[in-house]
């Protein structure tokens, strides 16, 4: 996770993408998107860095940026269920025609997997908005390449597309918390946590518990579930202390109120789910296991605790 400190300088990443994935991403609005890549090799960024879409030639520009948060490898249908058209793509047809051509170009094996780097809050500029990619590109650098952003042609470009959305901190108050501004504008530049949209929070929550149900243990992912604990129609956030993974029927089990966790995270059943139902014996075998997130921020102490005192029925 992000350490909420401030740092004496950052660095950006500057990742190449295509006209088709920009302009697909431009035209609507998304609260996260997926960069997604058609090898599964892992990539390491801090997270909360600025994330800069470079446009490949004839473009070489930048069309927007957003902030990374967080990378996984997923099953191709995965991504499409879960980013839906925010895979910078119309279909999941034309997902699966893509990648199949970029490995083919490349010589990279067939697979099912894909390498998936979440962007939130991303900006889209308009085409007469291009900013000016960095002058001292290495012109056979396909992959992307990390500039520091308090000098140079890192500075430069991070200056500009904050210009570019200055209209965002009047509008949404949102710029002036994630911007990693110069120290002369802004402040000591700090990295921060993204806001996540529903698609990062379903996918980091998920990552979060190892692709796993968290009670059960469950690894098949269709009927695996990333839950929200305080609902988000109650106030409830798309953070990854607000969420749990559960079973599908759990995860009903869960939002009704029949099932709950205690102060010691173990599952506690209901006994009005045998009382209304006459049934429940595969859950209360359950009662007792104890939540094992692989990141320590998920599912807090205090949303758990909602749950018990607004949702549990006892």
């Amino acid at each position: 996770m992000v350490e909420k400190r401030h740092y004496p300088f950052m660095r950006g990443f500057f990742a190449v993408t295509d006209y088709d994935w920009w302009k697909c991403l431009a035209e609507e609005r998304h609260d996260d998107v997926n960069f997604w890549k058609p090898s599964t090799r892992r990539v390491h960024l801090a997270l909360g860095s600025p994330f800069f879409f470079k446009l490949k030639a004839p473009h070489r520009a930048v069309g927007g940026y957003g902030y990374f948060a967080g990378y996984s490898i997923l099953p191709e249908w995965l991504a499409w269920e879960i980013f839906d058209k925010a895979n910078g793509v119309s279909s999941r047809k034309e997902l699966q025609t893509r990648l199949a051509s970029i490995r083919r170009g490349a010589r990279i094996s067939p697979s099912t997997q894909i390498g998936c780097l979440l962007i939130s809050e991303p900006h889209f500029f308009r085409e007469d908005e291009w900013v000016t990619a960095p002058a001292d590109w290495p012109i056979r650098t396909q992959g992307g390449k990390g500039y520091a952003l308090d000098s140079g042609e890192g500075e430069r470009v991070w200056q500009e597309c904050l210009a570019r959305t200055s209209d965002h901190r009047a509008t949404n108050g949102r710029l002036g918390e994630h911007a990693a501004e110069s120290t002369e504008r802004y402040g000591t530049l700090q990295v921060v946590r993204p806001r996540l949209g529903q698609s990062g929070f379903r996918l980091r929550v998920l990552d979060a518990y190892g692709f796993a149900c968290a009670v059960t243990g469950e690894h098949s992912l269709p009927v695996v579930d990333a839950a929200h604990i305080k609902p988000f129609a109650d106030g409830g956030t798309h953070q990854i202390s607000n969420g749990v993974t559960l079973r599908a029927d759990l995860h009903r089990l869960f939002d009704r109120g029949y099932i709950t966790f205690d102060e010691q995270r173990r599952l506690v059943v209901s006994s009005r789910l045998r009382e209304e139902f006459d049934n429940g014996k595969v859950y209360y075998e359950m009662s007792g296991r104890t939540l094992a997130a692989v990141d320590a921020d998920a599912s807090s102490d205090s949303s758990l605790l909602w749950h018990r005192t607004h949702r549990y029925v006892g």
